[in-house]
């Protein structure tokens, strides 16, 4: 019995080879157990807070489009509604028409947009004001996810370009009949002028001629003023084309580069796990 418990002090013990490095007290299956509930917990932290970051930005975009949608509309319909046209102007008919169309496209753009983040936002709300991880998943934010990307691209983009085209056509409504009055004191001019040369023919027994009064030059200030508005507009709506195709473009590559973090780091933890099921089936 005591030549069975007598171990000589240089040889490792039976069972040595599956302690771990680390041990203390903790046999091999167990480290390799405790090291794969490790990785599979952090993994599935991982996905929870991935999820929880979408929840988060669906809600962000949710919040700023009903904001900039319901401002823009309101400022779309009291600008039609507060334009005071001249009756006694001709206006363009194309000028009206386009007016019309785009004051009505950008109300029921916004008013689009404005309807999906109502009837979202408060659900995302709802589920992002629980303190628990994982209600997540009650959240309809990855289910409705091409409704509010398509909320957000009309309030955003192509909500914002209707309003820079109706400040455009509001300029050329509001400062085109300035010309009208100039026309009508040049019209007023030429029938005195005609008045002042009758008089002047039925008195020609007068030594002296009057002296004809030289007819105003028409300046087309309203025309130079729109025009001016327009030449201002234009690069900023390049501008803003620009600026809003390189964010997409530099938001999608973002986005690209981190899922191949996550790709690389899956395909880690997936080594990790092969290495470990051998050596459960080593052992």
């Amino acid at each position: 019995m005591s030549s069975e418990l007598n171990v000589p002090m240089g040889s490792p013990a039976p069972g040595g080879a599956e302690r771990a490095p680390d041990g203390g007290g903790m046999d091999y299956r167990d480290w390799v157990r405790r090291s794969y509930l490790e990785l599979v917990s952090s993994n599935h932290h991982s996905v929870q807070a991935l999820s929880w970051r979408k929840l988060y930005l669906s809600r962000a975009k949710l919040k700023a489009s009903s904001r900039t949608s319901a401002l823009l509309s309101g400022f779309a319909m009291v600008a039609m509604v507060e334009v005071q046209l001249e009756m006694q102007y001709n206006y363009p008919r194309v000028l009206l028409i386009a007016f019309s169309v785009c004051t009505t496209v950008l109300v029921a753009v916004h008013l689009f947009a404005l309807l999906i983040s109502t009837c979202i936002l408060p659900n995302v709300e709802a589920v992002s004001n629980i303190h628990n991880l994982n209600s997540v998943s009650e959240s309809p934010h990855e289910r409705m996810h091409h409704y509010i990307e398509l909320a957000w691209g009309f309030s955003t983009a192509l909500g914002i370009l209707l309003f820079l085209a109706e400040v455009v056509l509001l300029c050329w409504i509001k400062f085109l009949p300035v010309d009208s009055g100039g026309a009508n004191q040049v019209a007023l001019a030429a029938a005195e002028l005609a008045l002042a040369s009758i008089n002047c023919n039925s008195t020609r027994s007068t030594s002296a001629a009057r002296p004809s009064r030289p007819s105003p030059v028409p300046e087309y200030s309203g025309w130079q003023a729109a025009l001016a508005s327009t030449i201002i507009m234009v690069p900023v709506g390049v501008i803003f084309v620009v600026f809003t195709i390189h964010f997409y473009r530099s938001l999608v590559r973002h986005k690209t580069e981190r899922h191949h973090q996550e790709i690389e780091e899956l395909h880690k933890i997936k080594v990790q796990l092969d290495g470990h099921e051998r050596g459960l089936q080593a052992v």
